[in-house]
């Protein structure tokens, strides 16, 4: 993950090692966005709106035969159509996991188009085609819990959408984005019935997990400081069972069980935090590819339109 001259042929540091990592996380290349709702037949009309800070983010608006709506929050490196990992240079640093892989939510709406959902889907903020913000680094949640918020009012601002019953389908970053936007704004989020969370996840457990592989366990303090001095924010502030406290509402994650880029301990220990009473877990088996966690929806529906039929009814 590290930048080196094409004309250098000395190894990287540990220094430049470390850096690159940072890097990769905070302030990773856009990527395009690759396919629209029309290429699954929808309909489809591209809206704009602020978050709360001001932020402008894009994003689609599909139309349903129904009063429910669902917003889709998506994970860090992708957009609102998914990412393009099957495209250099957009997969290159997931290769040697093997998540150089296109992650397509064009299907999840289709399936919620179908099941008679609105949907709701836009890029977070340095993200596809939305505005950039924080001076262009990536917060894990802490800041785009901001774009959230904004999606939430932009919804009820909508006199076609203000009385709808809203779900989150929260993937990754976007759920970290909407645990602390729960902590932070929690009257935002009161009427949302239901969310559906494929791998949120804490930064440290990811970079834990990396340094491992890399060789180098001990660096996380290193990671810690480099983070600080590139985005001004802390490490320990982008762990997320902190903000799960918060989560009173009925929640299904899911979660690839042998996840090369993380631990499964993470993801249990924020549905631990998690106080609502409806809540479950499902473990995706047979892969340690994280990208087929985000495919997995896609896929296999059935839980994701059972968990919001059986909450947003």
């Amino acid at each position: 993950m590290s930048q080196l001259s094409e004309h250098s042929n000395a190894s990287p540091s540990r220094a430049e090692l470390i850096a690159g990592l940072v890097s990769a996380m905070v302030n990773p290349l856009r990527s395009p966005i690759m396919r629209n709702p029309a290429d699954d037949g929808l309909e489809y009309s591209d809206i704009y709106f602020p978050a709360i800070d001001g932020v402008r983010l894009d994003g689609w608006f599909i139309p349903g035969d129904s009063d429910k709506l669902i917003i889709a929050n998506h994970p860090i490196w992708a957009n609102r159509y998914g990412f393009p990992g099957h495209i250099a240079p957009y997969g290159d640093a997931w290769a040697a996991s093997g998540n150089n892989i296109e992650v397509n939510f064009m299907p999840d709406y289709k399936h919620l188009h179908d099941a008679g959902y609105n949907i709701l889907a836009y890029d977070l903020r340095n993200f596809g085609h939305s505005a950039s913000g924080g001076g262009g680094a990536i917060g894990n949640g802490i800041r785009e819990y901001r774009d959230v918020i904004g999606s939430l009012r932009y919804a009820r601002s909508r006199s076609d959408l203000r009385g709808m019953k809203i779900g989150l389908l929260s993937r990754c970053c976007g759920m970290n984005a909407t645990m602390v936007g729960m902590t932070k704004h929690p009257g935002d989020f009161e009427g949302v019935r239901a969310i559906v969370a494929p791998q949120p996840i804490s930064l440290s457990s990811f970079y834990r997990t990396i340094l491992g592989h890399m060789g180098m366990p001990d660096a996380l303090p290193e990671v810690a400081e480099a983070l600080r001095r590139v985005t001004s924010m802390d490490l320990k502030d982008m762990d997320m069972p902190q903000y799960a406290a918060a989560v009173d509402i009925p929640t299904l994650l899911l979660q690839v069980r042998e996840d090369t880029l993380t631990m499964p301990a993470d993801v249990q220990a924020i549905f631990d935090a998690i106080p609502a009473e409806k809540k479950e877990l499902i473990w995706i088996e047979g892969t340690h590819r994280r990208f087929d966690g985000y495919n997995y929806l896609p896929n296999n529906p059935k839980p994701m339109l059972d968990w919001f039929e059986r909450f947003m009814a």
